[in-house]
């Protein structure tokens, strides 16, 4: 099992864990959405109730599964309509400052 989780700790990129597990990508699509398909992907990962712990046959099957699921979630949608990161998350991804924010938040000028 340790070798499976050293070769997972060895990726970096989401090209990189989608070449490990052998799932045919669209570089236009993981150009736009690489850190949202990781994000996925290790929430999935969160959400499994078990995991196969000394079978990394088993263990691969999984995590090919979710890295799928994950990946083909942003083929079908964009990062703002499935919302991984907060900023999509809040009042869909538009942040609002009023004027009166801005003008306290500026310097005081001397009326000299």
């Amino acid at each position: 099992m340790q070798g499976f989780i050293e070769q997972l700790k060895s990726l970096s990129s989401a090209e990189d864990f989608l070449q490990f597990f052998g799932i045919a990508f669209d570089q236009k699509v993981v150009n736009v959405s690489r850190l949202h398909i990781l994000k996925r992907f290790f929430q999935y990962i969160r959400q499994q109730e078990t995991l196969p712990q000394d079978n990394e046959t088993a263990m691969f099957t999984v995590y090919h599964g979710l890295l799928q699921k994950a990946y083909t979630d942003f083929v079908v949608s964009t990062p703002a309509e499935e919302k991984v990161f907060k900023v999509f998350q809040d009042v869909d991804g538009r942040q609002h400052v009023s004027l009166d924010k801005l003008r306290a938040s500026l310097p005081a000028r001397d009326a000299a």
